[in-house]
Formats: C-alpha cells, structure tokens, sequence
C-alpha cells in the first residue's frame, strides 16, 4: 500500500478499535438493565458481545500497530436515551452494530484487490460477524410467531 492508504487504513482501524472499545461498554451497561422472564440469557448474551468487543478492539489495535500507527484511546459514540426495555436497548445494539458493519466494509474498501489481503480477509471476516449479530438481534425483536424482519 502507499503511504497516503496505509494512513486511511490506520484511520479506520482506529474508528473500528473506537466502535468495538464503545460496544464493550454499551452491552456491558445493557447487560446490567435487563429485567424480566428472559433476562438470564439475555444478560449472558450481552455479556458475551461486550468480551467479543474488547477482543474485536484489540485486534484492530494490533492492525494499528503492525502499520506502524499509534492506536487510538478514544472511545466511540455512547448513546445513553435512559429507555431501559428489552425492545429500545436490542434497537441500541442493532444501531451499534450496524454503525460496525459500516466501519469494517470501508477498511474492506480500502484493502481490497491485493492492496493488503491480510487486512481485505480481516474486513470480510468482521462484516460476517457483524453481519450474524445484526441477524441475531432482529431475530430478537420478532414477537414469537412473526416471520418478517423488524427492518
């Protein structure tokens, strides 16, 4: 890669490293504001997604590294709306990982063709995940017995 795509490539790890340090501590706080019947696996769900995230940032900050960019401490945008029922926090978390997808499908933009094939496979592993968790949480936001997507 040229110097000037190595330098947006470090940019957007550092954007994705800001979104994943912001989802630890989105579905950590998430995880502590479920109530109700289902709220065991649904806290033990968000808690899974906030360690997925602290792994998500440190590889990306790994990538930050390896280039030769200083990773960022900066954290991503913190939404809190003080609406703490199931149905508004999964709607947070979609609005989250969807804000992820973004992020990742740039830095595939960004790598792709053979600029960087190790970083154009990272890309298109992490918009796989992300892509599940967004299928996963729609899933959730179904009432039982409806088929059709919340989107």
């Amino acid at each position: 890669m040229k110097e000037s795509e190595t330098a947006a490539v470090i940019a957007t790890l550092n954007e994705i490293l800001e979104i994943e340090l912001a989802g630890v501590v989105r579905y950590s706080h998430y995880s502590l504001m479920i109530f109700g019947h289902a709220r065991i696996p649904i806290v033990s769900w968000m808690r899974s997604q906030a360690s997925e995230g602290l792994a998500h940032a440190v590889a990306a900050g790994e990538y930050v590294t390896a280039l030769g960019g200083h990773p960022s401490l900066g954290i991503g945008k913190l939404l809190e709306t003080h609406k703490h029922d199931i149905d508004q926090i999964l709607r947070e978390a979609l609005e989250h990982e969807l804000e992820g997808i973004a992020a990742y499908r740039k830095l595939l933009k960004q790598t792709e063709g053979g600029k960087s094939v190790v970083l154009e496979e990272y890309a298109r592993k992490m918009v796989h995940g992300e892509e599940t968790h967004v299928m996963d949480i729609e899933k959730m936001l179904r009432r039982p017995g409806k088929l059709e997507p919340v989107r």
